[in-house]
């Protein structure tokens, strides 16, 4: 595997960040990642300038269904924010390098929060489909972390603490917003794998023992490049189907779609509540 050096890197980023800072006088705190089926916030947003990942030097490109591949700057909430809208995984064949540059790039254009969505399996058996679940912690089992390689001194430490990835006085602040809006909001670990299949009732059972309340592909990678900068995260997770090893059922992309669907407004209202308390 070919691992970049720290000038190489440097090098890409600057060449990106001059790109967006060309279309856009916007500098954003707030970074929002919208997961699958959850690009629907973007509607909220005032957007003030929108650039295809596909312009931008060195991005990946979104290559899932209902992941629109673009930055939108603009207002939400009150604050001035930086949505993806669509995201990158490991299974679409990108290094966990890639997967990250996009916020490396717009920590570097001055965001210093990360907002994070996702679509997930539910484990827990107390979770449903269409509900949603703020998550407090993680499992990294995707086998491979962003921070691999040379580190580069100005952006983090080399041994990042994980001790609080999900910033706590977020999580208090979105449980606010929920207990305001009367929305009910589990709390619960997320735990990655690399997909893109669903998981064996044999690996849902493991998974659950071995702390897991949700499953899924992505956000843990963003989350760790994230703390590595010194960000604040807040992540919520949109269950769409649920993942009980005894009563499984086949599911597929339009199941999980419509769940997330069902599931958005709820989401929508708290991300968008947490900012205009923050």
């Amino acid at each position: 595997m070919h691992l970049e050096t720290v000038a190489q890197f440097r090098a890409k980023r600057s060449e990106a960040l001059s790109f967006i800072q060309e279309k856009t006088q916007s500098r954003p705190e707030y970074v929002i990642i919208l997961g699958t089926g959850l690009g629907r916030l973007a509607e909220q947003i005032d957007v003030e300038t929108s650039i295809s990942y596909a312009d931008i030097p060195h991005f990946p490109v979104s290559t899932v269904e209902s992941h629109a591949g673009r930055l939108l700057f603009g207002k939400l909430g009150g604050k001035t924010v930086v949505a993806m809208q669509g995201r990158f995984h490991y299974y679409e064949g990108y290094t966990m390098q890639q997967i990250v540059f996009p916020l490396r790039v717009l920590q570097s254009n001055g965001a210093h929060t990360l907002l994070v969505s996702n679509a997930c399996g539910g484990m827990n058996p107390n979770f449903r489909r269409g509900d949603i679940m703020c998550i407090t912690d993680h499992i990294n089992l995707l086998g491979d972390n962003p921070l691999i390689g040379a580190n580069d001194n100005d952006l983090g430490v080399r041994f990042p603490d994980m001790s609080e990835p999900y910033t706590r006085s977020l999580i208090d602040l979105a449980d606010q917003v929920a207990l305001d809006n009367a929305i009910k909001m589990h709390h619960g670990v997320y735990v990655a794998v690399t997909g893109p299949n669903l998981e064996t009732k044999a690996e849902y059972r493991f998974l659950r023992q071995i702390g897991g309340d949700v499953v899924g592909m992505s956000t843990v990678p963003e989350v760790i490049a994230a703390v590595h900068m010194g960000m604040k995260t807040l992540g919520i997770s949109v269950i769409t189907d649920e993942c009980f090893p005894d009563a499984l059922e086949p599911v597929d992309m339009k199941h999980i779609l419509e769940a997330a669907d069902m599931a958005e407004p709820k989401m929508t209202k708290v991300m968008i509540g947490t900012l205009e308390r923050l």
